[in-house]
């Protein structure tokens, strides 16, 4: 009998893109859904998935509201119980984030098989409060920060989830006489980005041979473009949905934020970049992300609140110049991930699926 699986997901581009991975890789073996709030439906195309929509917005800190957020949480509980069973689903896979708590509860009332994914090398809060209940967690390391000792059995190590795509697109070329400059925000966008490195590419663009790839939503857009084009400096914008394969293997450096999708993007292609981790984000996961990538000599990080135009102008002409250390970056990064397969990947996730199946 073929085992019925939804997989749970919502929020940003760092739940939703993970989870249409997972997708992919199971829906030629099992019967796969997907449930994800209306936040999470703009980072993916609703026509290729079989999809659910369970809408779940953040807990009001403000006290009046959490009398109201309480129930509102007992109802998609129930909800989500008579949708599992309806859907007779076997196993619920949690991409993680407060939008897949009514469903892993409703699952833990069921009894039905939880596995949870954490991409991050600081477990989140939701994964943690759930790791009691589930059979395994897929992680990326088996060093994951706050982690219960007791339950460390349950990680299961597999490389980094990279689109399909990934796997068919030409590794980036090295540094020579054209620098093709990536920048990427992130799928909630960072507006630093758009205003610390103007003064830091104008500088650049005076020196080298550059050429910028930069990631920008409809609120940027159009200043980014006046402001390429009034400075004469060859540029490329795109969203966070367009071919971004295609647009990182023409780039040969990168500034990025540190979501855990996006480094691994950028280790599986050999593309050297520089970490500015989000100083907001919960316990810290960013830094530990590029930490974790550093650590191994992929990458240089840089902390947002200590930066300026200069230094951030001289990082870069540092590094271009240094080729020796760039290079090195780019042989740990082939390194690390030579054994990022499709199939590899798919072995070993369709392996935990079926641990301990029940008839």
């Amino acid at each position: 009998m073929t085992q019925r699986i939804l997989i749970s997901t919502g929020g940003s581009g760092g739940h939703v893109v993970p989870a249409t991975i997972l997708y992919e890789h199971l829906r030629d073996q099992f019967y796969v859904c997907m449930s994800i709030d209306n936040r999470g439906m703009k980072f993916l195309n609703k026509n290729k998935y079989n999809l659910k929509v369970f809408n779940i917005t953040p807990i009001s800190k403000n006290i009046l509201f959490l009398p109201f957020k309480f129930f509102l949480i007992i109802y998609l509980i129930i909800k989500s119980i008579f949708f599992l069973k309806k859907r007779k689903i076997d196993t619920l896979i949690s991409t993680g984030g407060y939008m897949s708590l009514p469903l892993c509860m409703a699952s833990k009332i069921l009894n039905i098989k939880i596995i949870l994914f954490e991409p991050n090398i600081v477990l989140g809060r939701s994964n943690k409060f759930f790791i009691k209940s589930c059979e395994k967690i897929f992680c990326y390391s088996d060093k994951i920060i706050n982690f219960p000792n007791k339950y460390s059995s349950k990680i299961a190590v597999i490389p980094a989830l990279l689109r399909k795509k990934f796997y068919n697109v030409k590794k980036a070329d090295g540094i020579n006489k054209s620098i093709n400059l990536l920048i990427i925000g992130g799928s909630q966008g960072a507006k630093i980005f758009d205003t610390l490195i103007k003064t830091t590419i104008i500088k650049l663009s005076k020196k080298l041979n550059l050429k910028i790839y930069q990631q920008a939503n409809l609120t940027n857009f159009e200043n980014l473009k006046k402001f390429y084009e009034d400075n004469n400096i060859n540029y490329e914008l795109f969203d966070f949905n367009e071919d971004v394969p295609n647009l990182m293997s023409r780039s040969n450096i990168c500034i990025t934020r540190a979501g855990a999708s996006t480094l691994a993007e950028l280790v599986f292609l050999n593309i050297p970049f520089v970490a500015i981790p989000l100083p907001t984000s919960k316990d810290n996961h960013q830094y530990e992300n590029a930490f974790f990538y550093n650590k191994i000599g992929c990458n240089w990080i840089l902390n947002q609140n200590e930066i300026n135009d200069e230094s951030m102008a001289n990082k870069l002409v540092n590094i271009i110049d240094n080729k020796d250390e760039y290079l090195v970056k780019k042989i740990n990064m082939k390194n690390f991930s030579y054994q990022n397969t499709w199939n590899n990947i798919n072995q070993k996730i369709i392996s935990v699926i079926n641990e301990n199946r029940t008839s």
